[in-house]
């Protein structure tokens, strides 16, 4: 997209916001025809704004703007009329939805268009609000996004059955040939495969991220740790 082009209601998804200056904000969304964006954002932080309340994560929006070289201006933010009313995600899911993000954003590049990852996210967020088992919808979207970004797990070669390692230099370890061919048919309807694909898919993301940690993946863990303690 040429610099000073305008785009007027591009479905979009919030990833993260920043403040920037004394009322602004610096958003970071996800559109399904323009790739991943910043968006200056000004006078939002006042009282009497009301694309604050619009622009929330999680939530499927129409944004408009211009763009700036690398950044654009934000002009005007609405609700997706298309999507409908939907519910907010469940408490228990909103870190789920945070670790989409964290994804999306460390592993797209922006100005990027490829609009399989926001139907692959819109998908997701769909799943978790309708009660679906957590972590084999995170687990859809992870193989799903690595396919999306060209590092798609070769899941029917000859590793399946004698250890070697993928396509990515990691190894599918211990997991079974069973595991493998659900993983691959987008199954994981047991608990055994659940378990094995989290492992195979930490070590593509691994690969993919280059030593980037997981923020949200470590808040995750010092929840889960706490629990066990009360």
């Amino acid at each position: 997209m040429a610099s000073g082009s305008r785009v007027e209601h591009a479905p979009a998804y919030v990833l993260h916001h920043i403040p920037w200056r004394d009322t602004s904000r610096i958003y970071e969304v996800l559109t399904r025809d323009h790739g991943r964006l910043s968006l200056f954002a000004r006078g939002v932080r006042g009282p009497k704004s009301r694309v604050a309340g619009v622009l929330q994560p999680f939530v499927p929006v129409l944004v408009s703007f211009s763009l700036r070289g690398e950044a654009g201006n934000l002009s005007a933010a609405e609700p997706d009329a298309a999507a409908g009313a939907l519910p907010p995600l469940a408490p228990a899911d909103v870190m789920s939805g945070w670790y989409l993000n964290e994804l999306v954003l460390k592993l797209t590049v922006r100005h990027d268009v490829q609009a399989e990852i926001f139907d692959h996210y819109h998908r997701a967020l769909t799943a978790l609000r309708s009660g679906a088992v957590v972590a084999r919808e995170l687990r859809l979207f992870e193989k799903r996004l690595l396919e999306s970004l060209g590092y798609g797990l070769d899941l029917r070669g000859p590793h399946v059955a004698d250890g070697e390692a993928g396509p990515l230099g990691y190894h599918y370890g211990s997991a079974s040939a069973a595991t493998l061919r659900s993983l691959a048919a987008e199954r994981l309807d047991e608990p055994a495969a659940l378990e094995e694909s989290r492992t195979i898919l930490r070590k593509a993301l691994a690969a993919c991220l280059e030593g980037r940690a997981l923020k949200t993946r470590r808040v995750a863990e010092d929840l889960r740790k706490l629990r066990q303690t009360d």
